[in-house]
């Protein structure tokens, strides 16, 4: 179990983006799972709900370094991951580190982007590190990464690669506010202002502690069966083309440990995999083209599976 003061400060952490992303306690919830998890988030919806106001706010509360880019048609990998330069007084290339090299990097609309560039992401997010001209430099500890995206189907967007998908450990939707949340939002404060206002709850060697706490968290036997049998499932599910890999249920485990750590608890429950299991499958499955949505098809999966 957390220390008190850890505890403390991971509930103060999760009240305060509460209180400037109003009306999604869940979401939020999944967002420092992701965080704690050693994962990274990828936020999908509309524009003008909150992806970025939530990214922005998690980021002011955790008190780690922070860097946002804003994907375009025209930008390129060397714009995130950095570029050699020549420098006449040493005669030798110097790397210029990009503005990946931080420990949050917001990566705005990253859909907007072509592939190529998308792709500057993969080794970054799955191996905390970037090779340049054959170098190869490591990024800050922790690093954690949050997209957002558009729906693929509005206009100057691509599609992310399955690849690409796979590095993030969680995907979720906002959605429009609540009724009450919504008046508050209209009522209220600039959120701008508010997140710049705002003081962090957290600092590196709190995020560091939290998820060697999180790897602590016990997960049984059964516990480990029910979450494999989620995936064999995954794999012979009617309109399912490709299930889930040993990866995804990996990090169904990992998340599932910090989800329990939040409510509180020191070993996880089918409950929490049941909470999770929609946010880290859909966006992993490929389904056949009559299937219905990969969020459908994580549910169907989800209550085709017993527990024991």
């Amino acid at each position: 179990m957390l220390p008190e003061r850890l505890k403390k400060a991971l509930d103060d952490a999760q009240a305060q983006v509460n209180s400037l992303v109003l009306g999604k306690p869940h979401e939020v919830r999944l967002a420092f799972v992701a965080l704690l998890s050693d994962g990274h988030l990828l936020i999908e919806d509309l524009p003008g709900l909150g992806k970025t106001t939530l990214a922005h706010a998690l980021a002011a509360t955790l008190g780690l370094e922070f860097q946002r880019v804003q994907f375009t048609s025209d930008l390129l990998p060397a714009d995130i991951v950095g570029v050699s330069v020549f420098d006449p007084q040493v005669r030798r290339f110097e790397f210029h580190p990009g503005p990946i090299f931080t420990q949050v990097l917001l990566a705005d609309e990253i859909n907007r982007a072509p592939p190529r560039t998308q792709s500057a992401l993969l080794e970054a997010m799955a191996e905390h590190q970037v090779t340049v001209d054959g170098a190869t430099h490591a990024l800050p500890d922790p690093f954690f990464v949050i997209a957002t995206q558009n729906p693929v189907d509005l206009s100057g967007t691509y599609p992310l690669p399955d690849s690409q998908l796979d590095r993030f450990l969680l995907r979720l939707a906002l959605g429009y506010p609540g009724e009450d949340a919504e008046r508050e939002l209209l009522a209220g404060h600039d959120r701008r202002a508010l997140i710049a206002a705002t003081r962090p709850r957290l600092d590196r060697d709190d995020v560091v502690a939290i998820r060697q706490a999180v790897s602590a968290v016990h997960a049984s036997e059964a516990l480990i069966a029910y979450v494999q049998a989620l995936m064999a499932r995954s794999r012979r599910h009617p309109g399912v083309r490709v299930g889930l890999s040993p990866r995804a249920g990996l990090a169904l485990l990992r998340a599932s440990k910090a989800y329990a750590l939040l409510l509180g608890r020191n070993h996880v429950r089918p409950e929490d995999v049941q909470a999770l299991f929609a946010a880290v499958a859909a966006h992993r499955l490929v389904g056949e083209a009559e299937a219905g949505s990969d969020a459908a098809l994580a549910k169907s999966i989800l209550h085709a599976v017993a527990v024991d």
